[in-house]
């Protein structure tokens, strides 16, 4: 059934959630799994600012994410990928669209519902975005 799943992940404790249930069901379903980091940078004084979580670089993240699936003997790729404030849902769709995936899994960073469609949320943009099936973790 989803033989082929993206999984976004953003450093948060939220975003954790989403990879015990990737592992689960790319288990299940004896899927492929490519993992997916946006880190959003700008241009602030003449330097390029990363506005990523504190303390842990995107390649650090994506190898300790990998290796969930690869302990778990699950098949699995990562892509980094930087943009400016506001595309990262473009990303996570352009890889999902990419990798001909059947599933995003990705975390919702515990916003309301309500919240969350107000300020157009990247999970609600994904959401409307994208060309497959879309499973949120909270």
């Amino acid at each position: 059934m989803f033989e082929r799943i993206v999984v976004a992940v953003d450093g948060s404790r939220v975003g954790g959630k989403t990879v015990p249930v990737a592992v689960d069901l790319a288990t299940t379903h004896d899927s492929t799994v490519t993992v997916v980091h946006v880190r959003e940078h700008t241009r602030y004084e003449g330097d390029d600012v990363d506005l990523g979580p504190e303390g842990q670089s995107g390649e650090d993240l994506l190898r300790s994410v990998l290796a969930s699936f690869h302990e778990a003997g699950i098949p699995a790729t990562g892509e980094l990928r930087r943009v400016r404030p506001g595309d990262t849902h473009e990303q996570i769709v352009e890889v999902a669209e990419q990798s001909n995936a059947d599933l995003i899994i990705m975390g919702t960073r515990g916003m309301s519902e309500f919240k969350s469609l107000v300020l157009g949320g990247v999970a609600n943009k994904v959401v409307a975005h994208a060309h497959c099936s879309v499973m949120l973790v909270r």
